[in-house]
């Protein structure tokens, strides 16, 4: 039976509300900003271009955004991102709807959505145990990250379809307005402001931040790995994922069912994990993710459609089986008070190469073939996921009954 159990707290209600609706629109977003600028220009380079202006001002102001997390109540962190986030959306889907949309158009304004995600991201990571209890923070994850994936099931699906009747412009309007519900809801809820008391300046919060993060080597090694393999994965599905589509996949409506069938695996991945509570949480997180990097050598073939949508499928159970786990491993060894700062310095680390990754997949690609760099990233992913196995705290980081976060987090306040 499924642990619906976080459900019954009126925050974290609010929470899953306000994720869902979001959800909804970025898997239209998804889908109609890549063909957006493929119908633009045709260039690989450009669609690379435009997602590195959203990356690089997220990696920029991620620490900035940590901060203001911890220091704020995290919901209105939350609110004021997606506030400007629907607006810069919003402003993409009438320069497209005009048809005086330029590609440096979509760049700045993608780089005005980064900035603002930069703030949101650390605000969603901490705000997890702000409300549910610490028994339930696994179900709680889980069933965050399966309302987005049921999401996906159904709305990457309908994204291709709708977008290939109708024009990408409509799916970037579609992202704009949830994006406004969604920051309605969580303006409703009521989250006090950071669990820490004492007074600390700018410059003390990042170097408390720091010791908290390069104090743990299973953090940091993680943070290492994830800052290759984001790099390529995200550019080789996100740039070149698009363009086999278009090419060999029968375009949106077939780019759309890959990512039904990787948003499903994300859903079993999620389901299995609301009742497997494994000991050993970053061995089992680590094992999962290996299931990842045969969907890139899938697109590098390629292999036919329904190979593509299987693979697709069993690379979505293995990131979130690692998804999950990261989580609850985060938020059960992180002092709460700190949870927001040190989720930055792993979103900063993971991330830190993803701007020059997409920057530089398309040129990349254009010069030794699509076929290439698709198998040259898939090593990469799967290289440094093996060579983090190395690490002895990796293999052997338990799940604790209660952690001492939590008893941290008050002896702070």
């Amino acid at each position: 039976m499924i642990d619906l159990g976080p459900l019954r707290e009126r925050e974290f209600r609010l929470l899953f509300a306000g994720r869902t609706i979001s959800f909804v629109g970025s898997a239209f977003a998804n889908v109609a900003l890549a063909f957006a600028v493929l119908d633009l220009t045709g260039s690989k380079a450009d669609l690379g271009y435009v997602l590195a202006a959203y990356t690089a001002p997220l990696v920029v102001f991620l620490l900035v955004g940590g901060i203001w997390a911890d220091r704020l109540p995290r919901h209105h962190v939350m609110v004021a991102s997606s506030v400007v986030s629907g607006l810069t959306q919003a402003a993409i889907a009438a320069l497209l709807f005009s048809g005086r949309a330029q590609v440096w158009h979509l760049i700045v304004l993608a780089a005005i959505g980064g900035a603002a995600a930069s703030f949101f991201f650390p605000a969603q990571t901490g705000i997890v145990p702000q409300t549910v209890s610490e028994p339930l923070l696994q179900q709680a994850n889980a069933l965050l990250r399966l309302s987005r994936n049921g999401v996906a099931v159904v709305g990457a699906g309908a994204a291709g379809l709708v977008i290939a009747a109708s024009s990408p412009a409509f799916g970037i309007a579609v992202d704009a307005t949830t994006f406004l519900v969604a920051a309605a809801i969580l303006a409703l809820m009521r989250i006090p402001a950071s669990l820490r008391m004492e007074k600390t300046s700018f410059y003390e919060d990042i170097a408390l931040g720091w010791r908290e993060f390069s104090s743990r080597p299973w953090l940091w090694a993680i943070v290492v790995q994830f800052g290759f393999v984001n790099a390529v994965v995200l550019g080789a599905e996100g740039v070149l994922g698009p363009v086999v589509a278009k090419e060999h996949l029968r375009g949106p409506a077939g780019w759309g069912l890959v990512l039904t069938a990787q948003a499903i695996g994300l859903i079993v991945g999620g389901l299995i994990l609301l009742r497997l509570r494994p000991s050993r949480l970053l061995l089992t997180a680590t094992l999962g993710y290996l299931l990842t990097p045969p969907l890139l050598f899938g697109l590098a073939g390629p292999l036919p459609l329904a190979g593509v949508i299987v693979l697709a499928f069993v690379a979505g159970m293995g990131a979130e089986t690692f998804g999950v786990l990261w989580d609850t491993t985060m938020q059960q060894e992180i002092p709460h008070d700190r949870l927001s700062r040190v989720s930055s310095y792993d979103a900063l680390g993971s991330w830190a190469l993803m701007p020059l990754g997409l920057a530089a997949i398309g040129p990349v690609a254009e010069l030794i073939g699509t076929r290439a760099t698709l198998i040259a990233c898939g090593v990469v992913s799967l290289s440094a996921t093996l060579a983090v196995l190395l690490v002895r705290d990796v293999r052997h980081l338990r799940r604790r009954a209660s952690a001492p976060a939590e008893a941290s987090a008050v002896a702070g306040a």
